[in-house]
Formats: structure tokens, sequence, C-alpha cells
């Protein structure tokens, strides 16, 4: 059993890593793209399409565990897979009709994507091993930062322009990353749980394959509207209402790290022709930021709930020191320029190192509060892990959604400050659950 939950949770990281290292190498040369369409017809934004998809993810969160329980986990993660890939292969030929489109599509499909593998990943822990497992996952998820930005480094270094043939051929490289991470998900085993219920309907050796799958069906929408019902009650609790500026937090961060600071950096005019390259390896250093922080926080530390507060508070910090050096290396209008370069001039002398280093502190800091927002909603909702971890998308990719259709209009060190103002909050919010949790525990032995 063990080593079938550790498979499981391994082919899972696995198909992420593909899917993501489609998507977010995507989502980071995005706007950038876009920008530099000689096509006349398209007029698209990368910001906007970004936003919506995280505004079309946020409300299907929502009804995304009703399709959960009527045609399981797996087969989401397939079809959510596909939608990926389809999104992707818009990029290919352009047209500003099939960009939106696909773009409210793959905002569902992350939706039941996120939502199946929240679910997919308790069904397959136990509360000695959702640390580690929460981990493992998140580590292999981030690695997909490194090789689509190693692809655009090798691609785009010294280039002020994007070719046709190169826009081509590097999205087909996704496209084929994106559709392999899909059929992945197609070799998970079955749990312990889902065993049990096909076990149940062979034994109904009277009812036709069609009939059972029918009362299957049913059975799973009922639970599904006690699901609904719960999201709403969940929505309501203090613990929820308490951790929604954290988990809002992790939304504007999410943006401003996949999408908006790569495109401040490849904008730097001061960065020269090696700017466009250097979009590559922040994306890769956002990687390895995350993949450290993954690594550490999920499989070495032991205790939770020291972990969880501790690291929480070191993400603030990161986060908060990456913002100062952003602020004063990276021009302010690198965010909103119509062009592909900056006009402004910021307060230190642009300096490559210093842009790196931000990137990494950004995925160091983004891996501390989102690898203990998942450990605690694990820990605290591991009977009603789906709705827990609706909410959690449905707050998050909101407040991304946000983010994304105002980066296009607010100067760099307006986007900073909401960041710094709302993880302050977020940390302290953070802190005050745990320690409800600590009482709560304390007053049990008693």
């Amino acid at each position: 059993m063990a080593d079938r939950r550790t498979y499981n949770v391994v082919i899972l990281g696995l198909g992420f890593l593909f899917i993501f290292t489609a998507f977010t190498t995507c989502g980071n040369v995005e706007q950038t793209v876009v920008k530099s369409l000689g096509n006349s017809t398209f007029t698209g934004s990368g910001y906007h399409s970004l936003g919506i998809i995280y505004g079309v993810f946020s409300f299907s969160n929502l009804l995304a565990p009703t399709v959960v329980k009527v045609i399981g986990a797996k087969v989401c993660m397939f079809l959510s897979g596909l939608l990926y890939s389809g999104y992707i292969a818009v990029f290919i030929i352009p047209s500003t009709w099939s960009f939106y489109l696909t773009s409210v599509l793959i905002g569902i499909g992350a939706a039941l994507l996120w939502t199946a593998q929240g679910e997919f990943l308790v069904e397959n822990s136990e509360a000695s091993t959702i640390n580690r497992n929460t981990g493992m996952f998140w580590a292999l998820l981030q690695c997909s930062m490194l090789f689509g930005n190693l692809y655009i480094y090798l691609d785009w270094n010294g280039k002020t322009d994007i070719s046709e043939s190169s826009r081509r051929n590097i999205f087909l490289f996704l496209l084929v990353a994106s559709v392999l991470g899909a059929l992945s998900f197609l070799v998970l085993r079955k749990s312990h749980n889902e065993e049990e219920m096909l076990s149940e309907e062979e034994g109904q050796s009277l009812l036709s394959a069609r009939t059972m799958y029918k009362s299957r069906a049913n059975s799973a929408l009922q639970d599904a509207k006690s699901e609904f019902k719960t999201i709403l009650q969940l929505l309501k609790t203090k613990t929820i209402l308490l951790l929604s500026p954290c988990m809002a937090y992790s939304g504007l961060e999410l943006a401003f790290y996949s999408g908006v600071y790569g495109t401040c950096i490849g904008a730097t005019t001061h960065f020269g022709e090696a700017a466009k390259g250097l979009i590559g390896i922040s994306g890769i250093v956002v990687g390895a930021g995350e993949i450290v922080g993954g690594g550490l926080f999920g499989l070495l530390c032991k205790n939770s709930r020291f972990r969880r507060t501790s690291v929480v508070f070191l993400g603030m910090v990161v986060h908060f020191i990456a913002s100062y050096l952003i602020f004063l290396n990276i021009p302010a209008d690198a965010p909103i320029v119509l062009e592909t370069t900056t006009q402004q001039t910021p307060y230190l002398n642009p300096s490559v190192s210093i842009a790196l280093l931000c990137s990494f502190l950004l995925g160091l800091g983004d891996s501390c509060f989102n690898t203990q927002l998942y450990s605690i909603l694990g820990h605290i909702y591991a009977e009603e892990s789906t709705p827990a971890f609706a909410i959690f998308k449905f707050i998050q990719s909101v407040s991304a959604a946000v983010a994304f259709f105002y980066s296009g209009y607010l100067m760099l060190m307006w986007q900073l400050l909401l960041m710094v103002i709302l993880g302050f909050t977020g940390t302290l919010c953070f802190f005050v659950v745990e320690r409800m949790q600590d009482f709560f525990v304390d007053s049990q032995e008693y």
C-alpha cells in the first residue's frame, strides 16, 4: 500500500512537471511574445489572457468538486491536461478569438486539475506522510520551471526580436511536453478507496455495467451536493476566514513571479541584448528557489506546527527583501511599457545579479507559503479535503486574476507595495490559525 501511494505521488508530480513545463514557460514569456507579434490583426494581451484564466478558474473551483466526484480525479486530470495543450497550441498560429476562447477553457480545466490533485494527494497520504508527500509533489512540480525556461534562454539569448520560426519551435516543444503530462495521468494506480468501490460494484453481478455506472454517478452527485454545501459552510468558518489573506497573498505573488517579473526583466533597457534571454534564466532561478523550498521544508522538517509558523515567517521576510531590491533595481514602468523596452531609470544601475537573486527569493518565498498552506489545510481538513482545496484555489485565483488585470496599468512600485501589505497581513493571520490549533490540541489533552 505504501509503495503504491508513493508511486502515485511521484507520477502525479511528473504529470504536473510536464504540463507546467509548458504552461509556466508560456506564462513567463506570454506578454513578451504577444508584444513582439507583427500580426496587425492580433489584438490580444498576455496579461488579460492570464487574468481571464485565473478569473474563470476561481469560479470554476466552486463547481469543480462536483465534477471530480462524478467522473473521478484521474479522468479529470487527463481531460484538463488536454485543455492545457489546446491553449499552448494557440501560440503556434495565433488568433485573438482562439487566444481568449482557450483562456476560458483552460480556466475550467485548471479548476478540475487542481481540485482533483488535492483530493488525489490526500487520498494517497496519511497524517504521518502528508508533509513529505506535499514537499515531494511541490519539488517535482517546480522542476517545470527549469526545462522550458532553459529552452527560452538558449533560443532568445542575444536577440532583441522574436522571429515567427523561433516562436513556433518553442511552442511546439511546449505542446509535446503538455501532451506527455496529460498522458502520464493514465498510468496512475487506483487508490484503496476506489478499489473498494469497484469491488462492491463487481459484486452486483445482476446489474449491467451501464446501470452500475448510473447508480455510481447518482451517488456521486449526491455526495457532490453535500460537498458544495460544505464549501459554503467552510467559507463561514473562522479558520478559513483567517487563512484567506494568506491565500490571497499567494495569488498576488503567483501573478507577479509567473507573468509580471519576467516581462519586467525582458523590458529593461539597461540589460541590452541579454534582456530577452534573461527571462528564461529568471524562470529557471525562480524554479530553483521553489525546488529548494519544497525539498527543504517538505522533506527535512518534522515538527509540523513549529515548521509551519517558522517557514511562513521566513517566506514573508524573503519576499520583503526581494520586493525592496526589485524596487531599487527594475524601472518603475517595466510592467506597463507598450513598446519592448523601458524609458525610466531605476534608483540603482540595473544589475543582472540582483535581478536573478530576486528571482530566487521570489521562488523560495512562494514555496514557503504554498507548502504550508497545503500542509495546514491537509492537517485541519483531512476529512473535507476537496472543498478545502477548492476554497484555497478559489481565493488564490481571484487574487491572481485581479493582479494580472492591474499589472498592465499599475507602476511597479505600487504592485510591490500591495504585495508587502497583504503579505504582512496574511502572515499574522496564519500565526493566529496555528495558535488556535495549538490551543485546540492542548484542550483535548486535558
